[in-house]
């Protein structure tokens, strides 16, 4: 029995690092019951779920999954390194991606498609989930897209940081959308287009009827490309900014050839070579 062990942080990186089964054993397994958990989710979503009903679909007792798993806060960590190891609609380009920007918006997009097929994901909150192999294999992917770039490693952390917590966000958002609209059984759009008791005491603020006469709302941008595109506009303003930095650092410690003083930076731009015509003369004169 493991239930015992569900408080224990090490016992549940044991589970999401072991070792993997190359075929499924007969009989109930871990294996089968994180995936018969994230159809449940799929399905449910992750508040519905319980160890009950999963037993129930796998035809086994409640207390035999406890001999597997201990609890449902470690399931819920298998069941999101599983599905993060899992090949999304992101994976079908087949280009090789240039420069970092091409790399980092890959891995977003991979991760977004995976929060589409599997909304609960946005349901797993606080911060000390446990990562497993697959987790982290992408984590360490996102931070190889930036490491090489004129960005400190803790800048290179907070990015990649930023743009996972976009992502959570806008997925957070699309789950919230469905679920209203599966319980409501109104779509999105149908519900805010007959709010016009609201809409009629609106004209009395000036930006918004501005934005109303001209059609904002009418086509409004898609909130995950619009952000991920200002985002990424975002850190590569930083990162050249970084590389303008470290060009005029380089450019100030220049020595003199012929010195070896410090050489100033030049009106003109262009890189100095010589301090001065004195230096210059004297270095063509030993070539001579």
């Amino acid at each position: 029995m493991t239930r015992g062990k569900a408080g224990d942080p090490d016992h549940g990186i044991e589970l999401l690092w072991r070792p993997r089964e190359p075929e499924p054993r007969p009989g109930l397994s871990l294996d089968r019951i994180v995936r018969t958990a994230i159809d449940l989710a799929d399905a449910e979503g992750l508040a519905s779920l319980s160890m009950r009903k999963i037993a129930n679909r796998l035809g086994f007792t409640t207390m035999s999954l406890y001999r597997h798993v201990p609890g449902r806060d470690q399931l819920v960590d298998l069941m999101v390194d599983e599905v993060l190891g899992a090949p999304s609609d992101g994976d079908t380009d087949e280009t090789t991606p240039r420069g970092w920007r091409d790399r980092l918006e890959r891995h977003a997009r991979q991760g977004w498609a995976t929060r589409r097929r599997h909304p609960w994901l946005a349901e797993v909150r606080g911060t000390r989930h446990l990562p497993g192999p697959n987790a982290v294999a992408q984590y360490d992917l996102m931070l190889g897209a930036l490491t090489g770039t004129a960005l400190t490693p803790a800048e290179v952390i907070a990015v990649v940081d930023l743009v996972g917590r976009f992502i959570d966000a806008e997925a957070l958002h699309l789950l919230e959308t469905r679920r209203e609209e599966q319980r409501s059984g109104v779509t999105e759009n149908e519900w805010w287009g007959a709010r016009h008791t609201l809409y009629d005491r609106l004209d009395r603020y000036p930006a918004i009827s501005h934005l109303w006469s001209a059609g904002g709302w009418d086509s409004p941008e898609d909130s995950f490309e619009f952000g991920l595109r200002r985002l990424l506009d975002g850190i590569e303003v930083l990162i050249n900014r970084r590389d303008e930095t470290r060009y005029e650092m380089r450019a100030e410690t220049r020595a003199c050839e012929e010195c070896g003083r410090p050489l100033a930076p030049s009106p003109s731009g262009r890189p100095r070579v010589y301090c001065s015509p004195a230096c210059r003369q004297r270095a063509y004169r030993k070539r001579a």
